[in-house]
């Protein structure tokens, strides 16, 4: 169950962290939009070793209950990961229209 928690907190944080960075863009404030953008990466990368616990925990035979909660983190983490690549994007438009170099 801890495990299952971490993954919804963890994805939930690298989503809020995304979204952050697109108002920080969204003010021309690239710096803290690339701050956000790498908090949401650090969010991320927690997230996905929760997830391995539990992908290792099961290849070692270990039998795992599948319940609603532990989909929801699945799907919780999917949104996180696709939020983030997006935000990542539109940061990007952002710079780009106000005539920053994108990296």
């Amino acid at each position: 169950m801890e495990t299952i928690m971490g993954l919804i907190i963890h994805g939930g944080n690298a989503k809020s962290d995304a979204m952050e960075a697109i108002h920080a863009a969204k003010n021309d404030d690239f710096e803290l939009a690339a701050q956000k953008l790498e908090e949401s990466n650090k969010s991320l990368v927690e997230a996905h070793h929760a997830q391995t616990s539990l992908l290792t925990q099961e290849a070692s035979g270990e039998e795992l209950t599948v319940s609603l909660l532990a989909v929801h983190s699945q799907d919780h983490l999917m949104n996180a990961i696709t939020f983030r690549d997006l935000a990542s994007e539109v940061v990007d438009v952002y710079k780009k229209m106000a005539g920053v170099s994108i990296d």
